[in-house]
């Protein structure tokens, strides 16, 4: 006599349901907590965390330069101490030669506020009816005069004397990072390969190393070389049109076209101040925004793509979300690592993501009586026999993918 299998109760259905939901709502609890806890971070940690960070990303940079010198016999202590002596002469070259005009125009300043506060008296009036508007909301909500701000003297003196010690501590940890980073790179690199436990974790850890030096130091070099040119055709078109100070305008254009969207938008809002504080004519007011507008045209839209287009394939809204963050969490420090800090996040989850099948340069077709998985596996073997025989053709290439020799932990380097 056969027996029906006893249905379960809507009581355990349910309470097996509940179950579930409670962990999912305890997953996303904790994903919220991490977030949390990393943005607190961040922001506690920014003292440190910013200039070792972006200690990285400029050692990053400039890895190819102290290869080159490691590959004339020179030691990686003394190669990581010339990047570091080559990015400080960089610095004190343009300090040196852009000292003269821009403590011309801080001395400006006052003269260029004051025209600038005549230009702005012609939006009186809308800006009158909108004080108006805030004083009523500040009625209405009881804030009252609440808002007042009062700065005695001497307080810009001892701010400056206070963030003075914090800044040159960042310099400091900069600069040490910087060259320890350069000098121990590749100590770093072996030291997480034989963390790896496997073959194949060990390879894709290779990678991810190979990926994030490579797509970095190239995305770095070339803007660089493009943010220079930058530079160069903004002095060329300020001299033209007569703007003061050329030279300062051109270097202002290339320091901030590092940071994209954000840094084309204070420059633009510079030249239009300069040219409200300097100028009467509306032509000459806009006039050296207008030519910085075509310029950054030209680099955005023929120059860049041209250049570092494959290299840089990400999308623009997800790019200016990560300059958004990180102007947030470190201000321009966050803003100079945006970019580079988001090509590391790709290369590392493209490796750590399943990858897409291979699929050979000549595949195998489909013949009668063959199922879709023998096909499959056939178009593997093929692809897999197209790379062995790229590989014995290009040797160099196959010791650029290995991982280096002496990586894997006792027991795991395969035969």
């Amino acid at each position: 006599m056969s027996r029906t299998p006893a249905r379960p109760l809507a009581s355990d259905m349910d309470e097996s349901q509940f179950v579930r939901v409670l962990n999912n709502i305890a997953r996303l609890a904790l994903v919220f907590i991490g977030v949390a806890v990393l943005l607190v971070m961040l922001q506690l940690g920014q003292v440190f965390l910013a200039p070792v960070t972006l200690a990285v990303v400029v050692g990053l940079m400039f890895g190819p330069v102290a290869d080159r010198v490691e590959g004339w016999g020179v030691p990686p202590a003394l190669s990581a101490a010339v990047v570091v002596l080559l990015l400080l002469g960089v610095i004190f070259s343009f300090a040196v030669l852009f000292a003269v005009p821009l403590s011309e125009w801080v001395a400006r300043a006052p003269l260029i506020w004051s025209k600038l506060q005549g230009q702005l008296a012609n939006f009186r009036e809308p800006l009158q009816a909108i004080s108006d508007f805030q004083s009523q909301v500040g009625e209405v909500l009881g804030s009252g005069s609440a808002m007042a701000v009062t700065v005695e003297d001497g307080s810009t003196v001892t701010s400056v004397a206070m963030l003075a010690p914090a800044m040159l501590a960042q310099v400091l940890i900069f600069l040490a990072s910087l060259y320890f980073f350069v000098a121990t790179r590749d100590h770093i690199r072996i030291s997480v390969l034989s963390l790896c436990v496997t073959r194949r974790m060990r390879w894709r850890t290779a990678h991810v190393f190979r990926d994030v030096e490579q797509k970095v130091s190239r995305f770095l070099l070339s803007i660089t070389m493009i943010n220079f040119c930058v530079g160069c055709a903004v002095t060329l078109a300020m001299w033209i049109i007569g703007m003061p100070s050329p030279l300062l305008w051109g270097a202002m254009a290339a320091v901030l076209n590092y940071i994209p969207y954000v840094g084309q938008g204070i420059m633009i809002l510079v030249l239009v101040a300069v040219g409200l504080g300097t100028q009467t004519n509306i032509e000459q007011i806009v006039l050296p925004a207008l030519c910085y507008m075509g310029i950054n045209f030209v680099e955005g839209q023929i120059v860049t793509p041209h250049f570092i287009g494959r290299t840089l394939t990400l999308n623009p809204f997800i790019i200016f979300l990560s300059i958004t963050f990180w102007l947030w969490a470190w201000g321009p420090v966050g803003g100079l690592i945006a970019v580079p800090t988001l090509l590391i996040a790709t290369s590392i989850i493209s490796h750590a993501l399943p990858s897409k099948p291979v699929t050979p340069k000549r595949p195998v077709r489909r013949t009668r009586g063959m199922t879709a998985r023998q096909e499959l596996l056939a178009n593997a073997a093929q692809a897999i026999k197209e790379q062995k025989q790229e590989e014995e053709a290009d040797p160099r290439k196959k010791e650029r993918l290995a991982p280096p020799e002496g990586t894997a932990p006792t027991g795991v380097e395969p035969a």
